[in-house]
């Protein structure tokens, strides 16, 4: 179990850099001025989604091991409150997060983006908040 775990925690952090780093550089796509910074954004923004998309899928394939292996060893510990039940709520919130953020990916790839790099600094955040709601919830499982 322990192993499952160590892994799980290695792939959100992965998961977490490009849910951060995508973002910001949306922002500098928005704000660059000549068009060959702007296509070597585009070209890591790609590669940094796929990235992102290997940390996301195996943090959740470890995350649903984890849960497997509790309810073959510890049925009782996933029913102690209703944090677990938040935590994948907020877990399902990060998911949506990503499925935006390759939605943008695509927009960029099409200079059909529209909006601003404040309502990009506000969106980045996002993410943060989440973090913190999920790893309350499971350190100090509050409810």
């Amino acid at each position: 179990m322990l192993w499952l775990k160590a892994f799980h925690v290695i792939f959100v952090v992965t998961w977490f850099a490009g849910l951060f780093y995508l973002p910001r550089l949306f922002i500098y796509h928005i704000e660059a001025d000549e068009q060959v910074v702007r296509d070597r954004l585009k070209i890591m923004q790609r590669r940094l989604l796929m990235i992102t998309h290997v940390g996301g899928a195996l943090a959740v394939a470890f995350g649903i091991a984890l849960m497997v292996w509790w309810l073959l060893n510890s049925p009782g510990y996933l029913h102690n409150g209703i944090w677990f039940h938040l935590k994948l709520v907020l877990v399902a919130c990060l998911i949506g997060y990503h499925i935006l953020l390759v939605r943008m990916v695509r927009q960029f790839a099409t200079d059909s983006f529209a909006r601003s790099s404040r309502w990009l600094r506000i969106f980045n955040e996002v993410p943060a908040l989440l973090l913190i709601g999920i790893v309350i919830l499971v350190v100090v499982k509050p409810l």
